[in-house]
């Protein structure tokens, strides 16, 4: 029996199967609307003034003085800054300081929605929660860390990504790759270190691995935990289908956390169909981690989102 009969026929199971339990949440109509909902949820996100498709730039900081804004002799260049000179981002081993230019700060230039003034700009590693953004007209920034270095991330409410935003393509929804998992925590969490297309590398905690399986084959995928979100696990992983229509580095997948939580044997559901593009799918001016290695699945998992440039 070939993998396309064996699908079809995992659908027909999970459609009787959830149909039979009679409650309008798990019916087949009812999945499906969850997932397109999803999906548009997802499209709207990108389409946010502050959204993955605002990236505009991203300036590494070097140490020492970094002057920024619209005119050409600041070492971080903002062409579509309408202020000549916004301000100087120094940076001294791990602390990034925003001090005034030599005419003063803008009047218009904010810091976390108030005045700017000289301070400490917070930046902590991988995570961007906490850093106040510096705001002026269109433009929505803030500092960055990623492993040791920093660098400044710019939106753009104008950016050429969003103007030229075509859609999203997915896949057709298929029940078939919507699997159970069996949960199996690692008492303590382990470690993995994770590279990035932007060429930075830094360390994330993986609290145990899903497995399951899929045309009669066993597959193991390790989530590891964003301090951003802790009540979600996020899944980087890469199969066959990035040789020919999915984004070629890696797709994320968040998921609940397991039925008995993090540190007790239980049950996930992986519902492959909820497979998004990474931001740098959009935008070269994103950071984004890529799949490590015993998430690079030899499986193609034809759901969720394709290509979004070609």
């Amino acid at each position: 029996m070939d993998f396309r009969t064996l699908a079809a026929a995992a659908g027909l199971v999970f459609f009787l199967n959830i149909a039979s339990s009679g409650s309008r949440e798990t019916t087949p109509d009812a999945w499906q609307k969850d997932l397109l909902d999803w999906r548009a949820k997802h499209v709207a996100e990108l389409q946010k003034p502050d959204g993955w498709l605002s990236l505009a730039g991203l300036e590494w900081l070097h140490p020492g003085d970094n002057s920024f804004g619209g005119a050409a002799d600041n070492k971080i260049h903002l062409a579509d800054a309408k202020v000549a000179h916004l301000g100087v981002l120094q940076l001294d081993g791990e602390t990034v300081r925003l001090v005034e230019p030599a005419g003063g700060f803008p009047p218009q230039f904010l810091v976390a929605g108030v005045a700017a003034k000289s301070q400490v700009l917070r930046a902590d590693p991988n995570d961007d929660t906490h850093a106040p953004h510096l705001t002026i007209g269109t433009l929505n920034m803030y500092v960055i860390r990623r492993g040791e270095q920093f660098a400044l991330r710019v939106k753009d409410s104008k950016s050429q990504a969003l103007r030229g935003f075509h859609g999203l393509k997915w896949y057709a929804p298929d029940p078939a790759y919507r699997v159970t998992a069996k949960w199996i925590p690692y008492n303590p969490p382990k470690t993995v270190g994770l590279e990035t297309l932007a060429g930075t590398h830094y360390s994330q905690p993986v609290p145990g691995a899903a497995e399951f399986e899929l045309a009669g084959q066993t597959y193991r995928l390790e989530p590891v935990l964003e301090v951003s979100d802790p009540n979600k696990l996020f899944f980087i992983l890469r199969d066959t289908t990035s040789a020919t229509t999915t984004y070629r580095a890696c797709r994320f997948l968040y998921t609940a956390l397991p039925s008995e939580g993090l540190t007790k044997a239980g049950e996930l559901v992986l519902d492959f169909n909820h497979l998004e593009n990474p931001p740098c799918a959009y935008t070269p001016f994103a950071t984004c981690p890529l799949p490590p290695p015993g998430n690079r699945l030899h499986v193609s998992l034809p759901v969720g989102e394709q290509r979004y440039h070609d």
